[in-house]
């Protein structure tokens, strides 16, 4: 273990300020070598991270390749995914309205989109922009992701069309569910407010002021002459197997934007300053940092945190927030498939590291970030690529030796031609089912990566495979039928318990056309 920042603390201003210059390079050749161990570790190409702390840029670097194809290194300009961070500059662009005078945190949401309607009227009217941001509409978890994961053809008018329908799981913020639709209306919100679409007030807001000059909302607007951008993997069966993706386009305000090390050094340091920007402007009120930084929504506290000093935790407006061995920490995650980020700040050190890999092991932005942690905050040694590592290992066997568990009994189907047809979800849309060959094929209308075969399973359920089996996403579809043995509709149903929340396949209600 390395010496403790923390002493430094109790010194002068200026004696405070000089120990942390002199021992920079010593955090930035911790955050260094651990981020390289953790590579072969957890079976990761790439990685960038960057670190700051009191007000200065610790570390911005990259390490390993950013595309198994090109074997090209990641740089601290290599930009990835960083999905659901999106929601922290979401949240932000919406604090910036509300220091604007344009709209308050507990406006009702109708009062700017007169057409959002959820499936309960009550709701509809009382849900306001401070509940899109905390995840207590009364959603569940994820409910709704199909229309926009993984990819879709649905423009937004759509996916609040189809937000009338989507299945009501709790009361209005009786609970936490992590939803990412109500972000994608929280940047609807601030398209009508502001007169311009999510993706411009970003930019005008925060990327140009900051000069985030290569920090993008949307893959597809990242200029066609920079080819310095990281591809995902997945690890399957003890391989690693590329898996190109468009940075979630589709998820708008809720997980769109691409940005690198460099950039996000700027985005953290404002962070850390009370929304002051590294050029001296206010971007954000402090009052309105700190209402993010708040819990909004509380969480438990299971007992692997407990053990890690946090007594409370709960999800703020765009942030997990909880105490961390007596000091404030600010967090969020973002998960893409086969890539993921991972931000976490701790406002009393003023101290914020960013950790994005192009594999979807959270063990190793884990290890990365808490042994950085374990020198600003001085605490015990604890080896955390092995214990990460050890977590990893684990669930990539428990997958590798997953079977479907056999039915306890088995009962003939219909012939396969009673289950063809356009089945209809009043929120996705067209599912159609056709038979191939002597075997029932499937096919999301709206998502082009959702086609796969029916497998037979006993009576009238089947079980999907995609044609992609890196979805990880294989399900049952559980048949209905009436009385005169004609097929009325369809259930579906994830077979494992690791296939991503976002494959919302138990919230369709499926009638057959």
């Amino acid at each position: 273990m390395m010496p403790s920042l923390s002493s430094y603390a109790q010194a002068t201003d200026t004696l405070a300020n000089t120990a942390v210059e002199a021992e920079k390079p010593a955090l930035a050749e911790h955050i260094r070598a651990t981020a390289a161990a953790s590579l072969p570790a957890f079976n990761v190409p790439g990685m960038a991270v960057v670190a700051v702390h009191q007000g200065k840029v610790v570390l911005a670097e990259g390490f390993g390749i950013r595309d198994l194809e090109s074997q090209l290194p990641v740089t601290k300009e290599t930009l990835f995914g960083v999905a659901s961070h999106t929601k922290a500059f979401t949240a932000a662009a919406l604090a910036t309205l509300v220091d604007q005078g344009k709209v308050s945190w507990d406006d009702p949401v109708i009062k700017h989109l007169p057409e959002f309607k959820l499936a309960d009227a009550h709701l509809s009217a009382q849900l306001t922009l401070r509940d899109l941001l905390s995840h207590r509409t009364g959603l569940g978890l994820g409910a709704g992701d199909l229309m926009i994961w993984p990819n879709t053809d649905k423009t937004t008018a759509d996916l609040l069309a189809g937000l009338a329908h989507v299945p009501i799981a709790h009361g209005l913020r009786e609970r936490f569910d992590y939803n990412n639709l109500m972000f994608i209306v929280a940047g609807e919100v601030i398209a009508r407010v502001s007169g311009m679409s999510y993706a411009d007030y970003l930019a005008e807001t925060f990327f140009k002021p900051l000069n985030m000059n290569n920090t993008h909302v949307g893959f597809s607007t990242i200029p066609a002459n920079n080819t310095n951008f990281a591809v995902g993997t997945i690890e399957a069966q003890g391989q690693l197997h590329r898996f190109a993706l468009d940075y979630l386009e589709d998820f708008g305000a809720a997980g769109a934007i691409a940005s690198n090390a460099e950039d996000f050094a700027q985005w953290l340091l404002t962070l850390l300053n009370h929304g002051v920007s590294p050029a001296g402007e206010q971007l954000i009120s402090e009052r309105n940092v700190q209402a993010m930084w708040q819990v909004t929504t509380p969480l438990g506290v299971p007992p692997a945190a407990a053990a890690q000093g946090t007594h409370f935790r709960g999800y703020g407006l765009g942030w997990f927030v909880k105490n961390y061995h007596g000091v404030k920490h600010v967090s969020h995650s973002g998960g893409i498939l086969g890539m993921l980020s991972l931000t976490t700040l701790i406002p009393e050190h003023d101290f914020a590291i960013t950790v994005i890999s192009n594999q979807q092991a959270f063990g190793a932005l884990t290890a990365v970030t808490e042994e950085a942690l374990e020198l600003v905050l001085d605490l015990p040694d604890k080896d955390w690529v092995a214990s990460e590592q050890a977590k990893y290992d684990d669930m990539i066997q428990a997958k590798a030796e997953f079977t479907l568990p056999a039915p306890s009994t088995t009962r003939a189907a219909l012939d396969l031609a009673s289950y063809s047809g356009t089945y209809r979800d009043a929120w996705y849309g067209d599912v159609n089912i056709s038979v191939n060959d002597d075997q029932l094929a499937i096919s999301f209308a709206h998502t082009p990566m959702l086609q796969g075969q029916l497998e037979h399973y006993s009576g009238d359920t089947f079980v999907i495979r995609w044609h992609e089996p890196l979805l990880e996403a294989d399900a049952f579809i559980d048949f209905s039928v009436n009385r005169e043995q004609q097929v009325t509709g369809a259930r579906l149903e994830a077979v494992a318990d690791f296939t991503d929340f976002s494959f919302d396949f138990h919230n369709l209600r499926l009638v057959k056309q």
